[in-house]
């Protein structure tokens, strides 16, 4: 249907909060709060304490109303906004030490087939590197490669600035590899054959290889909600990490019984915790230990529960995190 709400000043924004039953406090300080963090980025933290009403009609059900909740402030909403800030950071540092830590990997493992490896499509699995997409038309080898070419072409790291000048275009994998971001190394993870597939695997302690893949995808998918500033802390993320299966990797045999916790912010945490501890061991402790002593933080009166995230009840006694 058309759009036609009107445009609300800040000011008009409070009114709109009062009269929907929220308790702003002082109407000049909620102005400024608005200014700093935006109506529509608090929207989704105040969200859950809307009230519920239900639909009329036989397929009526219960739905969210506009009014808020008796007992509803904005003071609790920017204190979760706020939770939710540092749980963004906490988890792009996470997602660095991975990232940087595959990137060495595959260069190694990928490296050994040549300088060239990655543009050599017999190096690579057939379904990525000669199967058309049925979207595209193309192999989904051909659109990646066109992104290492701009991505080679443009950047402005010294080094590569360097090779540029000295050796022209296109660069070895393990050169070229320090321009990708994460989606562009997940994709060709996803590309590899089975053999260099089970080969980092392996490296990464993961006993069933094709997991891997739909982990770093999810992982991925987590380090551009928090690259973006988005909400975070209760998300069911669209691009999910693959459950374990039960006795795969007894360190996640919990994950792969909590079908609630394989939809949420947990599944993806657990798996990351899960690399670090190959990756990154002294870091993979110390991410544990701050994720811990932040949920401690959680503002935790009602409506909102920490549980929303994902991370089961006792979660922090748990080996993976121990």
């Amino acid at each position: 249907m058309p759009y036609n709400k009107p445009f609300l000043s800040v000011h008009d924004q409070v009114l709109l909060l009062q009269a929907r039953g929220m308790d702003v406090g002082l109407v000049a300080h909620a102005e400024n709060l608005l200014t700093q963090f935006g109506y529509y980025r608090l929207s989704g933290y105040w969200h859950p304490m809307r009230k519920w009403k239900i639909m009329p009609g036989a397929t009526g059900g219960t739905v969210y109303d506009d009014d808020f909740q008796q007992g509803s402030t904005l003071t609790q909403a920017i204190e979760l906004a706020k939770f939710d800030e540092d749980l963004r950071a906490l988890f792009l540092r996470a997602v660095e030490r991975i990232e940087i830590g595959l990137r060495v990997r595959v260069a190694l493992l990928l490296g050994q087939h040549g300088a060239m490896a990655h543009r050599d499509p017999k190096n690579l699995y057939p379904k990525f590197s000669s199967t058309p997409d049925p979207t595209t038309g193309v192999p989904p080898y051909t659109t990646w490669v066109d992104r290492v070419d701009e991505h080679e072409a443009r950047s402005k790291e010294q080094f590569a600035v360097h090779m540029r000048s000295k050796y022209g275009l296109p660069f070895p994998l393990w050169v070229s590899i320090e321009v990708w971001d994460f989606g562009m190394m997940s994709r060709l993870v996803s590309g590899m054959t089975i053999s260099d597939l089970d080969a980092l695997g392996t490296q990464l302690g993961v006993s069933r290889k094709l997991v891997i893949p739909s982990w770093l995808r999810a992982i991925n998918h987590i380090r551009n909600i928090c690259a973006h500033y988005s909400r975070l802390w209760n998300r069911s993320p669209a691009d999910q990490p693959m459950p374990p299966k039960l006795g795969e990797d007894p360190m996640l045999d919990h994950l792969a019984t909590d079908s609630f916790a394989q939809t949420k912010l947990y599944a993806v945490a657990a798996v990351m915790q899960y690399l670090l501890r190959t990756i990154d061991p002294a870091f993979a402790t110390e991410w544990s230990n701050l994720l811990k002593a932040h949920f401690l933080t959680f503002p935790t009166k009602p409506p909102f529960v920490a549980g929303q995230s994902g991370f089961p009840v006792g979660w922090n006694t748990l080996l993976l995190w121990n």
